[in-house]
């Protein structure tokens, strides 16, 4: 049952907060690196006029973002994306947020939304297309006990799961099988797929707060890899979609003592965890990327293509941006690992679904993407490369067709690979960054601070750290 107040004013929200009980205000906003923030308010201290107002919050606790010396920030709620919490005991109206400056009044600059935002602005800026239709793939892992540590003196992670294969011999008193073999998880019906329920249970939930879902099923990896399929939104909408999404999926679990982890490669051995993303591009009611080219594509979605492929090393820095994104980058898991295009071929960076012949479902899918992206940072770096190849007719070249596995290594090797590392990616966005310049979506200032956090925090942290894997290599030496 549809449970998503359709609201479109300030007007609208305090209305309904007085007609139907609300007791609490619920405030969420992105912080720089990706994750979701909140704090809450009374529900009668909403008033109309806080919608402009906004609220005030120290800054410079959120990751990425103020020095302690400009700390004061704004949240100003969104009202056409209010929701009723799914989870919370007392009724809680949740609203998303965009970040300005008390003293300026100006967005701010590194709030990922206010990104997306200028994105889809900067698109209809130049005439090429009004909307940026957006449907990622989000995978997903369900365990059910996860315990990891790193100090001085040890570093080590446990990954439990009933259906991981590991577990085929354990006394469970009674073990009863049905563990997915490594690789082999892609669509098996229960009692193999154990996670039925609880993904009809996120779906049902998920079709509560107002997100259209086409579809759920079991993945390939062992361990409850899983996957439910959003429809296709503008670009800000869908990134907004992707927070509630991770939200909806982790309470879940968590309420079965279950957990849900995003985190692109979890397991040795098995398939990573991706976040497939598709685009189209629109004007009023044409499908711009429709045509009598290549699997049914125009000159614009090959230029788009063009641009991709053409920034996807500096692209990856934003779209796949962890450390461990790059454990799931590596031939022989259907990772896509070659930065060529192809209508069928999953290893190609870019794929052409070949679903449906139907013009309006024309799109392309760009399969480097992971979940451990923030949304609003990504969608809109696709986009700007999509359209730095569409305003400078960049042709991505002859797709790649083939069986990799069947070619010749020396043919193998003409083909471009994608970074091999996070460190490799944001050298590359160090050096082009230009296409993400454009309009001032981006800005050097946003390019720099999110270099620095992750070279700082992340890169150089794992550098750092004993692997375990070396003790097993270097100890007796």
């Amino acid at each position: 049952m549809e449970e998503r107040p359709i609201m479109k004013t300030a007007q609208d929200v305090v209305r309904f907060i007085k007609e139907e009980g609300v007791k609490l205000v619920d405030l969420r906003f992105m912080d720089f690196p990706g994750l979701w923030q909140h704090f809450s308010v009374p529900a009668d201290s909403i008033e109309e006029d806080t919608f402009e107002r906004g609220l005030g919050f120290d800054g410079s606790s959120i990751r990425g973002w103020q020095a302690i010396n400009e700390s004061d920030m704004l949240v100003k709620p969104v009202p056409e994306s209010a929701f009723l919490d799914p989870f919370f005991a007392d009724k809680t109206l949740v609203m998303i947020c965009n970040i300005c400056d008390p003293v300026t009044g100006e967005d701010y600059t590194r709030d990922p939304r206010n990104i997306a935002r200028k994105a889809e602005a900067y698109l209809k800026s130049t005439g090429i297309a009004d909307t940026a239709f957006f449907g990622p793939e989000l995978e997903f892992f369900v365990f059910d006990d996860i315990r990891f540590d790193q100090n001085e003196h040890e570093g080590y992670y446990h990954i439990d799961s009933i259906e991981g294969r590991w577990n085929s011999g354990r006394e469970e008193n009674p073990n009863l099988g049905h563990k997915p073999r490594y690789k082999e998880g892609y669509f098996p019906v229960p009692p193999t797929d154990s996670l039925q329920d609880l993904r009809s249970e996120m779906m049902l939930t998920l079709q509560r707060i107002g997100i259209t879902v086409e579809a759920h099923h079991h993945e390939v990896a062992t361990a409850g890899q899983c996957e439910i399929d959003m429809k296709f939104a503008p670009l800000v909408t869908m990134a907004d979609n992707v927070l509630k999404y991770k939200y909806v999926l982790k309470n879940t679990a968590r309420a079965h003592n279950q957990v849900v982890t995003f985190m692109p490669k979890p397991l040795f051995n098995d398939n990573g965890t991706g976040m497939h993303v598709h685009l189209s591009l629109w004007k009023k009611e044409t499908n711009l990327f429709a045509g009598e080219g290549y699997a049914g594509l125009s000159d614009t979605a090959m230029y788009a293509i063009g641009g991709i492929l053409r920034h996807a090393p500096s692209l990856l820095a934003l779209t796949s941006p962890t450390t461990n994104s790059y454990k799931r980058l590596v031939p022989g898991f259907e990772a896509p690992v070659n930065l060529a295009y192809s209508r069928r071929n999953r290893s190609a960076a870019v794929r052409i679904p070949m679903y449906s012949t139907s013009p309006k479902a024309k799109r392309l899918e760009f399969r480097c993407p992971d979940p451990s992206a923030n949304p609003y940072l990504a969608f809109s770096a696709i986009l700007m490369a999509a359209l730095d190849g569409i305003q400078n007719k960049v042709h991505p070249g002859q797709p790649l067709d083939r069986d990799i596995y069947d070619m010749p290594p020396e043919e193998l090797q003409k083909v471009p690979k994608t970074p091999g590392s996070l460190r490799e990616a944001l050298e590359a966005l160090r050096k082009d960054h230009a296409y993400l310049l454009k309009g001032d979506v981006f800005t050097e200032d946003v390019i720099e601070t999110w270099i620095d956090y992750k070279m700082t925090r992340e890169v150089q942290a794992v550098d750092l750290r004993p692997h375990p894997w070396e003790f097993a290599l270097y100890f007796d030496i």
